[in-house]
């Protein structure tokens, strides 16, 4: 069976491309039957993030109900063809819950999850962070999620211990103004477009250690093409451990206070006291 699932994201686009209800209450294709060009970026950011997400769920016991929070959901689409994938080519029970700000998206995710008649999704209105349930979630997801709240994904799905974080972050712009100066690498900074790259840079490493001290393993992946969208890259962070990892929370704090950066992430978690690692001064 694990062997089974497995689809690449071109394979998955183009199942979707065939299908016409799904693609039509998600507001996919126009009248004439064709996939609106517009929205031809995000079924390829779908499809590529699926893919991904098909890679882990091999991984996870089929037998039993995957749950997953999508944080920040929006419109849901990937939860609602994620639900449409797992479910018609794999028979696999799965259970939604998404969560959003807006209200309006939130009552048109249940509107669209009512007409398909999909029984296996709840979506609520209100912070990522404030979200609380007594499932289990296995997977936490987020699809550009903007600026913190991809953070406060990550976040959730340490306090909640998911098995997987999964997220592709979208602005980066927590970062730009504090990295204009005073710390070793202002040459690079001074300048705007570079401070701009270099910050999207340094936020997701901060991601990756910080998920790292946490006890999950780390790997950052692209979903598309960085023609398609430069913001194309996955992480991608599996539960190995239970405890902290000193080491890598050294690494965190070591890289944070070198660019002397006041991190989202970290305001969440007084527990991860400085002094509990050995912090850099730089």
């Amino acid at each position: 069976m694990a062997d089974l699932i497995k689809m690449s994201g071109k394979e998955i686009l183009y199942l979707l491309e065939q299908e016409e209800n799904i693609m039509n209450c998600l507001g996919f294709k126009n009248n004439n039957g064709q996939l609106k060009k517009d929205m031809r970026k995000k079924i390829s950011e779908i499809s590529g993030f699926c893919e991904q997400i098909l890679k882990v769920i091999k991984k996870l016991d089929k037998d039993k109900e995957i749950v997953f929070l999508e944080c920040s959901c929006g419109k849901s689409y990937l939860s609602f063809v994620l639900s449409y994938i797992l479910e018609r080519e794999f028979n696999i029970k799965t259970f939604f819950f998404g969560v959003d700000t807006n209200k309006e998206l939130v009552q048109r995710c249940e509107e669209i999850s009512s007409i398909l008649g999909y029984g296996n999704m709840v979506f609520k209105h209100g912070k990522t962070i404030d979200f609380s349930t007594d499932r289990k979630v296995d997977i936490v997801i987020a699809l550009h999620a903007c600026n913190t709240a991809t953070d406060e994904a990550i976040v959730k799905g340490i306090k909640i211990g998911a098995k997987h974080i999964m997220v592709v972050p979208c602005c980066h712009g927590q970062l730009r103004s504090q990295i204009k100066s005073h710390h070793p690498l202002t040459n690079l900074t001074q300048f705007g477009l570079l401070r701009y790259k270099f910050a999207d840079i340094l936020t997701d490493a901060l991601r990756s250690q910080f998920l790292l001290g946490n006890g999950y393993y780390v790997e950052l992946l692209g979903i598309v093409s960085p023609k398609l969208t430069p913001k194309n890259i996955l992480i991608s962070a599996r539960k190995i451990k239970s405890k902290k990892n000193k080491g890598s929370l050294e690494k965190y704090y070591q890289l944070s206070n070198m660019f002397n950066t006041n991190f989202r992430l970290q305001e969440f978690f007084p527990e991860h006291s400085l002094n509990d690692t050995l912090v850099c001064t730089c």
